[in-house]
């Protein structure tokens, strides 16, 4: 009767050679990705700029929901010319409108 003799296991170590770091570069682009905008709703006779809006929407929540300007996170605005109206919608709970 043959008998298999017991071959030790191998075993195999794995070394990983470190790649250098890549090099990383110091120059920096100026004001890269930012830049000044501007939105102007114009309709009939009327030019409403988008600052006025949402100053009024900051009015509309301090003065009648009575809450302070830092609790705002969001605000959508929705604006209905043939309405003379601005609905919105502030942190997505907080519905409202208001005349343009």
């Amino acid at each position: 009767m043959a008998t298999k003799k017991a071959t030790p296991a191998k075993t195999t170590t794995k070394t990983t050679a470190k790649k250098p770091a890549a090099k990383k570069s110091t120059r920096k682009i100026q004001n890269a990705g930012s830049f000044k905008s501007t939105v102007v709703l114009q309709y009939g006779e009327k030019s409403v700029p988008y600052d006025d809006l949402v100053k009024s929407v900051k009015d509309v929540w301090t003065k009648e929901y009575k809450k302070k300007i830092i609790d705002i996170q969001s605000v959508d605005l929705y604006i209905k010319p043939e309405e003379n109206k601005v609905y919105f919608v502030i942190n997505n709970e907080t519905h409202g409108d208001f005349d343009l």
